[in-house]
């Protein structure tokens, strides 16, 4: 499909920081790009970028077909933000709030009332039309900010951490609602700090420092670390992690829940394993398992964090 979000070399500078630095990424329609990374790396500003908020410094960003810079109306017609913090009308009801909003985008009643029914019913909150916004949960605010950026049938999302705070169960009912938006052609752009999320992506690209360090699907990005994670059950703890950490063949070790996974520093071997086993013994620790692990996104960025950290 045609590309609804083209980035091309994008760089913005707050001083001497850069926030954004050389950053070039694309999004088709019915595509959904995961932007993640630490806190400070730039998916915010890079965001605020993409919708015009902010003037670049270099760079070129195009929305469906429309240059930010040259022609920012037509972008922004076509584009729908939902920030980390989006402000709605707590003493306005559902209904006003969407009615505020396209007003904002210069819709007429004929235009916006149908079309505000519609979207009510699509995130499910057509029973509370008439409930003040400052009644609602945080899982009815955000489906209610969705459907706000949604009034104007935008073909492009941009969505920065939209699930931040909420429980799993309105996490996986707002994914649903995207997944949804994907088969009408829809764009988007997200950023989260869930790795369950990005695994749901189609493509992903990791920010850090405003630098696009990878990019690709979660399966590729996994794949970086193909046969090079370990992972130890046992105890205790601190006898396995010296263990490991001293052992020339271990890059990193992190405990995951009751577990210790470790990263090496070549595809692993059943002789790696043996002289771990055999070290961790010898040091009085207790090994219930040690074995390979499919390695996961956070494991990738763990070691992304690390290179660029050195």
């Amino acid at each position: 499909m045609q590309n609804l979000i083209d980035v091309q070399n994008l760089s913005r500078a707050f001083g001497k920081t850069r926030a954004v630095d050389d950053v070039s990424l694309s999004v088709s329609g019915g595509e959904i790009y995961g932007l993640v990374g630490p806190d400070g790396a730039g998916k915010t500003t890079t965001m605020r970028l993409l919708c015009g908020v902010l003037r670049a410094d270099l760079g070129q960003v195009t929305i469906a077909g429309f240059d930010v810079g040259n022609q920012p109306e037509q972008a922004r017609e076509r584009i729908g933000y939902l920030p980390q913090r989006f402000s709605l009308y707590g003493d306005l009801t559902v209904m006003e709030n969407l009615h505020f909003f396209a007003g904002v985008r210069g819709l007429g009643r004929k235009e916006w009332l149908p079309r505000a029914r519609e979207i009510l019913t699509f995130v499910g909150l057509d029973e509370f039309a008439d409930r003040r916004a400052e009644a609602l949960s945080g899982g009815m605010r955000q489906k209610l900010g969705l459907a706000a950026v949604l009034i104007h049938r935008p073909q492009v999302l941009l969505l920065d951490e939209p699930t931040g705070g909420v429980d799993p169960v309105t996490r996986q009912a707002f994914w649903q609602l995207l997944f949804r938006l994907l088969r009408e052609g829809v764009a988007v752009l997200i950023s989260t700090p869930y790795m369950d999320e990005a695994s749901r992506c189609n493509r992903l690209g990791f920010l850090n420092r405003g630098r696009l360090m990878v990019e690709g699907s979660p399966q590729r990005i996994e794949a970086r670390l193909k046969d090079r994670i370990l992972e130890v059950e046992g105890g205790p703890r601190v006898i396995l992690e010296r263990v490991a950490r001293d052992d020339p063949d271990v890059e990193a070790a992190h405990a995951f829940g009751d577990r210790l996974r470790l990263r090496l520093s070549r595809a692993g071997s059943a002789e790696i394993q043996s002289r771990l086993e055999k070290a961790m013994i010898g040091e009085g620790g207790l090994v219930g398992r040690i074995g390979p692990s499919p390695p996961t996104i956070e494991d990738v960025f763990i070691e992304l964090l690390e290179e660029s950290d050195a």
